[in-house]
């Protein structure tokens, strides 16, 4: 399944799922049914590949969702799309998950006029978020403006191209998030 990960090259035909559909290896094609577990285990898996996050954080993340009142599976969508590094993404202002990682992590962004270097902060409905003021920081980021300028910007997000500042509207909601994940699946595993 194509999960995105690569950032424009899985809009175009380079794409290696698009290419070949199955898993590498001789026998691939013969594989053997997956049972009910090797289904959830696989969606977390997916949902842990798509956001970048590691099993010990994932785990946090969960009993955070777990904790707070209402859907468990849409309140751990909403906490996995509120880390800051998904929020640079979903703005434009990277051109993969890997890339916006890397620019937070070198501190080339600002929350609130602040210095974030964390890639797993949580944004809040009302912040801003804007490149730094090196030069060299607004060049990559006006050039992945200009790739990114097709894909839809979420409805929880308001971007501002000229001033390269995107601010935090609302909290997104399950229809917001563009990933076929099946999070009653992640629940079921989780729970047990």
């Amino acid at each position: 399944m194509k999960l995105f990960l690569k950032g424009q090259r899985c809009f175009t035909e380079k794409c290696a799922v698009s290419r070949r559909d199955y898993p590498p290896g001789v026998h691939a094609q013969k594989r053997a049914k997956v049972t009910e577990y090797g289904v959830r285990l696989r969606e977390k898996q997916k949902l842990k590949r798509i956001y970048g996050v590691q099993e010990r954080q994932f785990k946090i993340y969960f009993s955070e969702a777990e904790r707070l009142k209402g859907n468990t599976g849409e309140n751990l969508m909403t906490l996995l799309e509120r880390r800051l590094d998904n929020v640079v993404l979903s703005a434009g202002f990277s051109l993969s998950r890997n890339h916006a990682r890397q620019l937070i992590n070198h501190g080339h962004f600002r929350v609130n006029g602040r210095r974030v270097d964390v890639a797993s902060f949580c944004v809040r409905p009302g912040d801003v978020i804007t490149p730094g003021t090196a030069e060299n920081t607004r060049k990559i980021v006006g050039e992945a403006l200009e790739v990114n300028k097709s894909q839809p910007v979420p409805g929880w997000l308001a971007v501002t191209a000229d001033t390269l500042s995107a601010r935090v509207v609302g909290l997104p909601r399950r229809e917001d998030v563009p990933h076929p994940i099946q999070e009653q699946l992640i629940i079921e595993l989780c729970s047990k």
